[in-house]
């Protein structure tokens, strides 16, 4: 019975896209949570370096186009699962040569497999779940990714608690997993026939231009929170780095219970009053953190923050509603690349924005939220191809009725 229902749970595709999301969190977050502390006591890496390593580690990101070129010569799936090994190669090689040059090289590696891994789950979630069970999978998809988080971070905080840190080892384990995951892909799971043919090739659709532009704000949104909010818990309230990764596990811990229930809440209410409460939220949030004066708030104001990622599943089930089938695959690379536009750009600018008020900062990301939520307002009650936006239903209501008459 057990071996059945093993086999049985194999030939999900469901289970193939939690493998991917568990290998792509054990090794991005270690990577991820280690590195400043690695670059610093062991390849001596000052401000010059740490910013060309940032800027290296989001290039792949900004060139997630291309994976529709690759998709050209190698399955969808297969594609998915040599992005992870790759992932999980540049994680566990991270640590061999404590170098400015090889730490950049692993980078690299392990960045080209991470955004490529990132834009593959996307397309084939959406192009595997159906349109009624994707934002409740969805959510589930991102608890998993939460509690594999609290695992990865509680696990090298009891570590760092009782062994002096071992970089090599953390490393050599966290991408050794991701492989082994991998592999398990490989030749466990079988390979499934992709529903609809994709285009394999490169392009726009005018009836796609609001994803495209809640895509870009949405990047701009979280290069906010990314870099600024926790920087200012630093710099403002000299949070100490303990506290962070504590801070850190809380929000693993919420996003695991509420991000289930964020996708149900989004079947039930549609996305533009889902995307409605997420943007109205952040603009309050983000006005508070430009003049919060208390780290009890602060903190608060960091932990609903995070929250709000989750609302970002409705982004995903608008596309997948209004997108021909044949299509997602390749949005889901330009989307990838539109969304990374803000990454490159917005860090060094807002940076020095920082220099002169920190406050003017959030006050721009409030903005940003705003331009959010009036854009979203254009979301039909049932969004679907030809009925992109509320826009488009007024057209067809306007030429039915001079038709009529």
């Amino acid at each position: 019975m057990k071996t059945t229902a093993l086999s049985a749970a194999l030939h999900e595709r469901k289970t193939f896209l939690y493998l991917l999301a568990i290998g792509n969190t054990i090794a991005f977050a270690t990577w991820q949570v280690m590195l400043n502390n690695f670059v610093v006591e062991r390849a001596s890496f000052g401000g010059e370096e740490i910013g060309i390593l940032q800027s290296l580690r989001e290039v792949p990101g900004f060139l997630a186009f291309t994976a529709i070129w690759v998709m050209l010569i190698i399955h969808q799936q297969s594609f998915a699962v040599l992005s992870l090994l790759l992932l999980g190669f540049g994680t566990a090689i991270t640590a061999f040569y404590p170098t400015a040059m090889w730490v950049y090289f692993s980078t690299v590696i392990m960045s080209i497999g991470f955004h490529y891994l990132e834009t593959l789950h996307n397309s084939l979630s959406l192009q595997w779940l159906s349109t009624d069970e994707a934002p409740e999978v969805l959510g589930k998809l991102l608890s998993v990714r939460a509690i594999c988080n609290f695992l990865v971070l509680g696990s090298l905080y009891l570590y760092l608690l009782i062994y002096s840190v071992d970089y090599l080892l953390v490393y050599l384990i966290a991408g050794s997993i991701a492989i082994a995951i991998a592999l398990f892909c490989w030749a466990g799971i079988p390979k499934f026939d992709d529903p609809v043919t994709q285009r394999k090739q490169l392009f726009l659709r005018k009836n796609y231009w609001l994803y495209y532009a809640l895509t870009f704000l949405a990047g701009a949104r979280r290069q906010i929170f990314v870099v600024f909010a926790g920087f200012l818990l630093v710099e403002k309230f000299d949070f100490p780095v303990e506290n962070v990764v504590l801070l850190t596990l809380v929000n693993a811990a919420l996003t695991f219970w509420l991000a289930p229930k964020i996708g149900r809440l989004i079947s039930m209410i549609g996305e533009r009053r889902a995307l409605t409460l997420e943007y109205i939220g952040l603009i309050v949030v983000f006005v508070s953190y430009a003049f919060v004066d208390s780290l009890a708030v602060a903190v608060a104001l960091y932990l609903l923050d995070h929250l709000f990622f989750a609302m970002a599943i409705a982004i995903k089930t608008y596309f997948q509603k209004i997108a021909k089938p044949e299509d997602i695959a390749a949005t889901s690379s330009i989307s990838f690349t539109i969304n990374h536009i803000a990454a490159v750009v917005l860090p060094a600018l807002l940076g020095l924005v920082w220099v002169i008020n920190h406050s003017a900062v959030f006050l721009i990301g409030a903005g940003i939220a705003l331009g959010s939520l009036l854009l979203s307002q254009l979301i039909p009650d049932l969004p679907e191809f030809g009925q992109e936006t509320r826009i488009a239903d007024r057209l067809d209501a306007a030429a039915n009725q001079s038709s009529l008459s």
